[in-house]
């Protein structure tokens, strides 16, 4: 039985080495608001969300300050929305994004995420309304996250959803170009999305999902490096044994939190997320923790397999520590939202091509990538292609969140504040990948999805 004794050893990580809670998140059902007019499911929702998310701000509070756990931020998810959009006769898409900012707001959330669709084998009801109206919903809102599900190792790519994707990609960060093109840093585009995710921007509650239910995200990059450094010359089996028993301690501590949420809010507890969320602050990178392990830079050759070795153990170590883990469960790799990441990119080590290379190792994909400003939508399209293929063969999450800094150039930077940080935009390959995309159709599922 976990208690509060079980976390007086992680009292130095939390307050010397960055270890929080990044987030409790409780996803909620909107399949019962669903309504022909779209007035009446608006009511519903909002009416939904203010009912069962009243308390899960005080909540969270109130758990941080009795455990002395950091618990960065508190949010929502909801059904993907094109599901419920899709029984509307007039739909709507830009007043029900308008109604979910409301229902944060009154909670007092950081975020919402579930403004989705789920489009991997094509189009249903309500999925096109909602995806174009991504970029108004995301200029008109503030704490509202998008996401589309693109493909999975099922299915195969949606290569028409790719390609309209990257028009919605780049139109979010045009309507929002006054504001550092905030827009597209509050959306993903998916292969192999999970449905139980409690971390934005990709959160949503998928429909098989209980109707309301709290998951957990942890973090603790700098908790990984400080032992790291601590253990002095090991080999890399040593390393990863070490990894494995603090990414143990992390879990647990999520569990402790999830649990005392679920229990305060009579709301069964989900999952813990055992996912390596690195922030912008100093020592809490997990560049850094590659670095730890012998990289002279984040990005040099040899970078991929010390991350290999990280997300492994980090999955090994925390899957012990919870009675259910998942969401996406290992070490992201944002680039302006990790320090060392910036660095790195910003001195030129890291590439695009190397982050690609890595993203088949670790958790998500191409993460807060700022690209040059005049990028064809053609391009943003490929590079979702690319990353989505990456994805459905290996049988794992990929997902692509780049920023078109409009305006900036290669080189030049982009500030968002808080957690998404700040970084350089960097290089793309000019050539054209437009006739490629323009023939639209599906890439077929590769073999490894004839499992049954």
């Amino acid at each position: 039985m976990l208690n509060a004794r079980d976390i007086l050893e992680t009292i130095t990580m939390i307050q010397d080495e960055h270890l929080d809670v990044r987030t409790i998140t409780m996803g909620i059902s909107l399949l019962d608001c669903c309504h022909s007019d779209v007035d009446v499911m608006c009511n519903r929702v909002y009416d939904k969300i203010t009912r069962y998310a009243k308390d899960l701000v005080r909540t969270g509070e109130e758990i941080e300050k009795e455990f002395g756990i950091p618990i960065i931020n508190k949010r929502i998810s909801v059904t993907p929305a094109a599901m419920i959009l899709a029984a509307c006769e007039d739909k709507d898409a830009v007043k029900l994004a308008k109604t979910l900012e409301r229902a944060a707001v009154t909670c007092g959330v950081n975020f919402l995420g579930g403004f989705s669709a789920l489009v991997q084998k094509g189009f249903g009801p309500g999925d096109r309304e909602l995806i174009e109206a991504i970029p108004e919903a995301l200029s008109v809102t503030d704490h509202i996250c998008s996401s589309v599900n693109i493909g999975s190792t099922k299915a195969g790519i949606n290569m028409d959803a790719v390609g309209l994707m990257g028009k919605v990609v780049r139109k979010s960060a045009e309507l929002t170009a006054d504001r550092d093109c905030i827009g597209p840093a509050k959306l993903v585009v998916f292969c192999n999305a999970p449905e139980d995710n409690p971390f934005m921007a990709g959160a949503f509650h998928g429909a098989g999902e209980p109707d309301c239910v709290i998951n957990v995200g942890v973090s603790g990059p700098g908790v990984v490096r400080a032992a790291l450094a601590k253990a002095g010359d090991c080999d890399l089996t040593a390393v990863a044994d070490l990894i494995k028993k603090t990414a143990f301690k992390i879990t647990r501590m999520g569990q402790l939190v999830a649990s005392e949420a679920s229990r305060r809010l009579g709301v069964p507890f989900g999952i813990v997320d055992l996912s390596l969320a690195p922030t912008p602050a100093i020592g809490d990178s997990v560049a850094h923790i590659l670095e730890e392990m012998g990289l002279e830079c984040c990005g040099c050759h040899g970078t991929t397999a010390a991350l290999a070795l990280l997300n492994d153990a980090v999955k090994k170590g925390g899957v012990m520590a919870s009675s259910h883990v998942g969401g996406l469960s290992g070490a992201f790799i944002p680039v302006t939202e990790d320090a060392g990441m910036i660095d790195a990119a910003r001195c030129g080590c890291l590439t695009l091509n190397k982050l690609e290379a890595m993203t088949a190792v670790c958790s998500v994909g191409l993460d807060m990538i700022n690209i040059p400003g005049d990028t064809p939508a053609e391009v943003i399209s490929a590079i979702i292609a690319d990353e989505a293929a990456i994805g459905m063969v290996n049988s794992k999450t990929t997902a692509v969140r780049v920023i078109p800094a409009i305006g900036k150039q290669v080189g030049e930077e982009l500030s968002f504040g808080g957690l998404l940080g700040s970084g350089p935009v960097m290089p793309l390959s000019t050539y054209s990948p437009a006739k490629f995309i323009s023939r639209g159709g599906r890439i077929p599922a590769p073999m490894q999805s004839l499992k049954n």
